[in-house]
This record gives structure tokens, sequence and C-alpha cells, in this order.
């Protein structure tokens, strides 16, 4: 699923810690589970076998080798006599045995379905957790540069005083995120994926009991910086929230149609800076649409301000508390 971008690497480590913590509090070897072998199983299978090889065996590779060689040597020996012996040996052996080996592509697609299955599932076990504490859980998605923290700092600020809001941060390394969060006064943990893209519903699991988060509170994940693998992991959430700032480009959401698709909300962050890029909105949206016509957009500049009250309003509905 994810072997070419590393998420595959069975020595990629996880690391869960709270800011000022020196020493993360969770580190466990993504090798130790199952699935992370039988990934690098079938990355190798893969490697090995899903290539046309032109080796020496002669396997696959479709040889028709019609060496016709229509040599009509009218050699004239030195007796004076011509012998012309046309041999037209044409050993026109297309012996086609194109066995490109699929086996590893059905393992790797199989292998795919359990992974995501076995997701799912946890996903719906931290789906049934946040329910019993009334927790209000988004996954807020984007591209990296988006303006995810951001909004989560102007967020907590803003809204305080009414609503506990707890974060879990999400990044390949540092804890960077986790201490602007933390700077904020709301609890946070950071996840550090190693060389993993995304986040999973296993990670979430692990982070909330950490976390901690008091009952009818709202929590934020905000997913590591990709706008193609977050789409595929369901994490128990009761919302993803797909942010797009104003200096990606309007194109995004046919170009990564995925995550649009699996989203409930588009935030079209940075709108203060409209008159200085080439970004039409309503492009924008109409594209998105085109693949989520169920999508509810809200314009805003997290650095302004502007827009936010009906960010806000959208929270207070959803989440069914004081905001």
């Amino acid at each position: 699923m994810c072997d070419t971008c590393g998420c595959g690497d069975p020595e990629s480590l996880v690391t869960i810690r709270k800011p000022g913590e020196n020493e993360s509090i969770m580190d466990h070897n993504r090798g130790c589970d199952d699935h992370r072998h039988e990934e690098k199983h079938a990355e190798e299978a893969t490697h090995c076998h899903c290539h046309e090889h032109e080796g020496e065996h002669g396997h696959g590779h479709n040889h028709h080798n019609d060496h016709h060689h229509d040599h009509d040597h009218q050699h004239q020996n030195h007796h004076g006599h011509e012998h012309p012996h046309e041999h037209l040996h044409d050993h026109d052996h297309d012996h086609d045995h194109d066995h490109a080996h699929s086996q590893g592509q059905s393992r790797t697609i199989t292998l795919e379905q359990n992974v995501l299955l076995k997701n799912n599932l946890l996903a719906e076990r931290n789906r049934g957790y946040f329910v019993a504490k009334n927790l209000f859980v988004l996954n807020l998605v984007s591209s990296p540069g988006s303006g995810k923290t951001t909004l989560l700092e102007r967020t907590i600020t803003d809204l305080k005083s009414d609503q506990m809001i707890s974060v879990i941060e999400g990044d390949q390394q540092t804890l960077q995120d986790a201490n602007r969060i933390d700077a904020t006064g709301a609890p946070v943990v950071q996840i550090n994926t190693g060389t993993g893209c995304h986040l999973d519903a296993d990670m979430i699991q692990r982070a909330i009991k950490e976390l901690n988060p008091p009952d009818g509170s709202l929590v934020c994940i905000e997913n590591v910086g990709n706008l193609v693998c977050p789409a595929l992991f369901d994490l128990g959430e009761a919302h993803k929230v797909v942010i797009i700032s104003v200096t990606e480009g309007d194109d995004k959401p046919i170009k990564y149609p995925n995550m649009f698709a699996e989203s409930d909300v588009c935030i079209i962050n940075k709108i203060d800076l409209l008159p200085y890029v080439d970004f039409d909105v309503e492009r924008c949206v109409t594209y998105a649409r085109q693949v989520n016509r169920d999508l509810k957009f809200f314009q805003i500049s997290a650095k302004t301000g502007d827009g936010l009250k009906d960010w806000y309003q959208w929270l207070k509905t959803e989440a069914g508390t004081s905001v």
C-alpha cells in the first residue's frame, strides 16, 4: 500500500510523547506487528517476481527468433560447379509462455485489503470509545503548509473559555507542532511516525489513552501532511476535515480526489492572500463538488480570523456543546 513511500519499512519506529518529555512515552517497533512483516515479504515478492525477466532461462520473453536466414550462398568452389543449397531453417518457436508471475501482485492486493481491514476494525473500536466518552473527534487532513496548526491554535484560543479541546499531533519527526499547541494551554500528544506518511487507528488508540481527554470534549487529530495516504485510513473520527490553502492551487480536488471524496468538510484557508495568488475559489469548489457533492465549505483566514465565526458555529452544532 505505502511501500513506495516507506510506510512498509518494518524498522520504522513510531513514538508518542508530550511536550517537554525527552524520552518517548511509548516506542513500538512496527516490525513487531504481523502485518508489517507481511508487508515486507509482499514487497520482496513484488520486487522479485513482478517483472518480465529476459534472463538466460527464457521465461516470459516472447522470443520470436525468426532467423529466417535465407542465405542463398551460391558458392562456387574451386572446381567451378555451383551448388545453390538454400537452407531456409525457419524455426519459428513462438513459445509465448508469458507467465509474468502475477502471484506477487495478487499477494500485495490481498495484503492491502488485510491491512485496511485490521485498521477499520480498530477504527470501529475507537469510534465506540469516543461515543462512550462523548468525544467529538475531527481528523484534520491536508498537504503540508496548509495552515492546520495555525487553525488549531486560533480555534483553541478563541473557544477555550467555552469548550475543552485536546489535540493529537501527527508528524514524521519533531515536537514543533505539539509545542505550539501546548503554548495555547490545550492538552496535546505528539505522534511521530518515523518514515510513515499517515496516522492509523492503532496509533490513535494508543495516543488517546495517553491524552485521556475529559468526557464531552472536542478532540482534534492533526494528521501527517499528505493528500494521499491519510484518505485510506479511518481513525474512528466523526468527520474528516480537509484543509486547502489558496497558495496551493485551485485544482487540488481533482488532482487528489480520494481525499476530497472521503472528507465531510473542506476549509479553504488563507483567503487574506487571494489578491496576491492565482486561485479561483469558485473553480475549486466546483472541482471539489464533482468529487463529493455533499462537501461543506468554509472560507477562512486562520491568521486574520475572517470566516471563523461560521466554522465555530458548525463545531457547536455538530458537537452539541456550548461552543
